[in-house]
């Protein structure tokens, strides 16, 4: 009489076979769909700046007005970060220093409006230009890009021009592509997602570039964005309607409230119909390596006191919201919102240092004590602490000794990719 250990592992063996075979397909889409996330420092931030206020020197000033508005409210900003202050504020001088800017959108859609065409033409060569010289004196940030209009009907045409004509005049003028990116607003189908593929497909033959040295960001800032008019999450299809070409999905606040009929004194990233939008979007998104960014706030630190101090208290308070909600970027749009978007992400990541660290410590000696991480959450422990080694906020040293990694093994833990 056969074994009956012998039958059983023959039987597993036989299925394993057939379940290799069965879900071969499977296994390739969901390593191909969801490869995780893409290698590389994730900025921190994106500044908006319209297209006709852009100058090759912008980087160098926004972080000269950022530091002014530090020493023309000391009090206040020391009194919003509160006892974390001595802490932060060298932090934040070197930084506004030393990269003010991590990512910039020179942008010719709402922030730059509607203008005759011989005008943004005469803007999209100019910024072209001035963004080459950045790139030549070494001031450009290390993301940068532009955004044009949308594919809507009535402005499809002119965004194209101005993208056409950016990267031409920006390659004739001496500058690269290296970090370039650019955000399509508005988007209402998955066929305009796959209609900009198609651009960049152009450009890039025009051109004689690499496949896939294009790549854009989607602007989610309708609800058909994210729901679509069958009941699914269009946003989950955009990703997926390009994706060596999909890079982010960015919030955008206003536009999205308004087109849900929230009345403009209640706009804002933290209203409840922001946080569904965005629950959406980070599902899509996860393990697809699609970053996320949180959209703005208009309420701007300039004035008197009292309106620069509610200005910085809320945005820090936003930002850190956005933070502990899985969003590690968001948009600035004026210089004096430098200081509370650094403070805010340095003081997120350095308060949680010590605890990520021990746990992650514990985890890989194999003695979690009280707590018991599952390997997803060593992961996740990992990133956090590999996205404070990128922004400045921790020191390497500091993060070798206390959890006995290296930045390369915390990375490999952090950001796997998929066999």
């Amino acid at each position: 009489m056969p074994d009956v250990d012998d039958l059983a592992g023959e039987l597993a063996r036989e299925l394993g076979d057939e379940l290799d075979g069965r879900l071969a397909a499977e296994d390739d889409q969901l390593a191909s769909r969801f490869p995780g996330e893409r290698p590389g420092r994730q900025p921190v931030h994106t500044v908006y700046v319209p297209a006709d206020r852009y100058d090759a020197d912008l980087t160098r000033s926004w972080g000269e007005q950022a530091r002014r508005a530090m020493a023309d409210h000391p009090v206040v900003l020391r009194e919003c970060l509160g006892e974390a202050a001595a802490d932060l504020l060298p932090l934040i001088e070197d930084k506004l220093g030393r990269e003010p800017i991590e990512d910039l959108r020179i942008d010719f859609e709402d922030g730059y409006g509607t203008r005759p065409d011989d005008v943004e033409d005469a803007d999209v060569a100019r910024a072209a230009a001035a963004l080459a010289a950045s790139e030549g004196s070494g001031t450009r940030s290390a993301s940068y890009g532009i955004r044009f209009k949308s594919f809507e009907g009535s402005s499809r045409r002119r965004g194209v021009a101005t993208l056409v004509g950016f990267v031409d005049h920006l390659l004739s003028a001496g500058g690269g592509l290296d970090g370039f990116v650019v955000t399509l607003p508005k988007v209402t189908s998955v066929a305009q997602v796959e209609a900009l593929a198609l651009v960049c497909d152009r450009i890039e033959a025009a051109h004689g570039l690499p496949p896939g040295t294009l790549r854009f960001e989607i602007q989610v800032e309708t609800p058909q964005s994210i729901l679509g008019p069958d009941g699914g999450a269009l946003v989950a299809r955009m990703i997926h309607a390009a994706p060596a070409r999909v890079a982010g999905l960015h919030y955008g606040t206003y536009d999205y409230s308004a087109f849900c009929g929230i009345a403009a004194p209640y706009q804002s990233l933290e209203h409840p119909a922001a946080d569904h939008a965005k629950a959406v979007m980070q599902a899509a998104a996860a393990g697809t390596g699609v970053r996320l960014s949180d959209g703005s706030t208009n309420i701007l630190p300039v004035g008197g006191t009292a309106e620069v101090r509610r200005a910085w208290a809320l945005h820090l308070r936003l930002v850190r919201r956005s933070l502990e909600r899985g969003f590690y970027q968001g948009w600035d749009l004026h210089p004096a919102q430098l200081p509370t978007r650094y403070a805010a992400t340095y003081a997120f990541y350095r308060e949680g240092f010590a605890g990520a660290a021990e746990r992650l410590r514990r985890y890989s000696a194999g003695s979690g004590g009280g707590i018991l991480d599952e390997p997803a959450t060593a992961r996740a422990l990992a990133d956090f602490l590999v996205r404070g080694l990128e922004c400045s906020a921790l020191p390497e040293d500091d993060t070798r000794r206390a959890t006995g990694m290296s930045v390369a093994e915390l990375t490999a833990l952090a950001r796997p990719t998929r066999a």
